[in-house]
């Protein structure tokens, strides 16, 4: 199915947030994300599910200065 992810088209088989995490391969606990402009806490991503067109922004920190 055709998704957004972080502002780019995405074709992806999953149709949960953990599947769709792992199909990206983002690993990690450092993660924040939010579908359809809505913050998804992560006790709830095994309840969220995937639909063709839904909107996913992941966010992981970064380091500078």
């Amino acid at each position: 199915m055709r998704v957004i992810v972080n502002g780019e088209g995405a074709e992806v088989a999953a149709t949960d947030l953990p599947g769709l995490l792992g199909e990206l391969d983002y690993a990690g606990s450092h993660l924040a994300v939010a579908v359809n402009h809505k913050v998804v806490p992560r006790q709830s991503w095994t309840e969220v599910s995937i639909r063709s067109g839904d909107r996913i922004e992941i966010l992981t920190p970064r380091q500078g200065g």
